[in-house]
């Protein structure tokens, strides 16, 4: 879709925030909106710097450039939730100023320029931004990188907690009455059940259906790793709700098709514009934005295997395991029998630099059946015609590009918003199995071998497929993705 023959060039500032399953979707949407006749200038932080080489017809300007009260984010993003949360609370703590005096300068000298700046575009987490944008009288428009679904229930996050359903968890926690495997969430069919001596004392009652969002299980939110309103980034998120609601728009990175009745309750608790016109990778799959150099060294190992014979393992760019998990991961692994290709990150394991924890004799084991990488093109991997299925973390990003291709999910979501990406993967599009018990080798190979060669395997793969199919439609001319993005080129011109 291109709409610029038909008006005066205007200017876009972007701004993402700087870890990778953030930064790729701004830098995609920034793509599309540049196809669409927008001249886009990104503003960025040092720390995790867009490789702007990539992106020669986009203007990039730095801020927060050596600022000693952001030093320390060199060494964020890749320990996993704590890390992401220190730094994000960090970067909006101290980045008003210097993103306010940036967009001062953009804006006198574009009105030297016949390039007016009409919007700035941030993530949603970015939430100091709003003050930013109305002290300049800028619009401001949010990209939200995760799923409806999620935005939905980080919003709720306060009403649960009112009704009772955070609260309990403190008081088992203080008098130890569950063991810990059952200590991260309590939820009650019923507040007025709630009681000192407690609720949930079983497995059992943690695969109870939240009855608010019937979409999750109790021990979904646990993984959440919130533990009510007052939790620091309970906090986090009720500031990007609020300043969400502040602003002039939602762009999401979903489609009408896969989230309509996520859709329909956003309308009616966000009462601005919402534009559905993803997946953003689809304009553009050749794009590169990975912070990570990929390995391509497997291509010729992957072409020569059959057809959907291949599990392509990656758990994201952020996400940290226990050895002893590690080990049961490999055993697993080599139990299935199954062909794979493994992405593996430097540290992902703790206490290992790459694959020296690996259980002895492995590699020998697998011998030609399986290949290990530091990091993969994934876009590219889940297209080829040997993947027949992906082992994720259930990162929103991970999760389009699968359903985007039709290939059959295995979910091990971390924390975030993953265990509700995973449990809507498994539970609602039914595309992929919710390996949801921790792990364990042996529910890990037959997991495995459930999504790849059993028979239950062809009819996920067809749902997947069927789903592939929406997608494309959606992003054809008519197709909802492609008028919601006609509507969002328009809504932007008339700022």
């Amino acid at each position: 879709m291109d709409n610029s023959g038909c008006r005066r060039r205007q200017r876009l500032v972007l701004f993402p925030i700087p870890f990778q399953g953030h930064i790729n979707p701004m830098l995609q949407l920034a793509n599309i909106l540049h196809s669409n006749g927008f001249s886009i200038t990104i503003i960025h932080t040092n720390f995790n710097s867009a490789y702007t080489s990539n992106y020669p017809h986009f203007t990039f300007r730095p801020i927060l450039d050596n600022d000693p009260k952001v030093n320390n984010l060199s060494k964020l993003g890749s320990r996993g939730a704590g890390d992401i949360l220190s730094g994000v609370v960090l970067l909006n703590q101290y980045g008003e100023e210097s993103l306010r005096q940036e967009l001062d300068q953009m804006l006198m000298a574009s009105k030297q320029e016949q390039e007016p700046i009409v919007c700035l575009i941030t993530d949603a987490l970015w939430y100091f931004t709003q003050s930013v944008a109305d002290s300049l009288k800028l619009p401001r428009i949010v990209l939200r990188t995760s799923s409806l679904l999620c935005f939905l229930v980080f919003a709720s996050v306060p009403f649960l907690d009112d009704q009772g359903y955070f609260k309990q968890v403190n008081s088992l926690f203080d008098e130890e009455i569950i063991d810990s495997d059952l200590k991260n969430i309590i939820l009650a069919s019923d507040k007025n059940k709630f009681k000192k001596t407690g609720s949930v004392k079983s497995v059992k009652d943690l695969e109870e259906r939240v009855l608010e969002i019937p979409v999750l299980k109790v021990k979904d939110i646990s993984k959440m790793k919130i533990k009510g309103q007052t939790d620091p980034s309970a906090k986090i998120l009720a500031k990007m709700v609020t300043q969400t609601k502040a602003s002039s728009g939602i762009i999401w990175n979903s489609f009408k098709e896969l989230e309509e009745p996520e859709l329909e309750k956003i309308h009616k608790e966000f009462p601005i514009p919402s534009f559905l016109i993803g997946p953003f990778h689809k304009y553009f799959p050749a794009s590169f934005s990975s912070l990570l150099e990929p390995d391509r060294s497997f291509i010729t190992w992957l072409d020569e295997q059959a057809p959907n014979s291949v599990l392509y393992i990656s758990f994201g760019s952020a996400s940290q395991m226990e050895k002893q998990d590690f080990m049961e991961v490999a055993n697993g692994l080599a139990n299935s029998k199954q062909k794979f290709l493994w992405v593996m990150r430097e540290g992902f394991v703790k206490g290992s630099e790459w694959v020296e924890g690996l259980p002895d004799g492995f590699l020998d084991l697998v011998g030609e059946r399986g290949r290990i990488v530091k990091w993969a093109p994934q876009q590219e991997v889940l297209a080829h015609r040997s993947t027949g299925g992906f082992w994720t973390h259930s990162g929103w990003n991970s999760t389009l590009e699968s359903i985007c291709e039709g290939v059959p999910m295995i979910c091990s979501p971390f924390w975030g918003d993953q265990p509700l990406n995973a449990r809507f993967v498994s539970d609602v599009l039914k595309v992929g199995v919710y390996l949801e018990n921790g792990w364990e080798r042996e529910e890990i190979a037959g997991t495995i071998r459930r999504v790849m060669v059993e028979e239950e395997s062809e009819d996920i793969r067809e749902r997947a497929m069927c789903l592939k199919e929406k997608v494309n439609v959606s992003l054809m001319k008519g197709g909802s993705s492609y008028e919601s993005l006609g509507s969002l080129v328009g809504y932007i011109s008339s700022l």
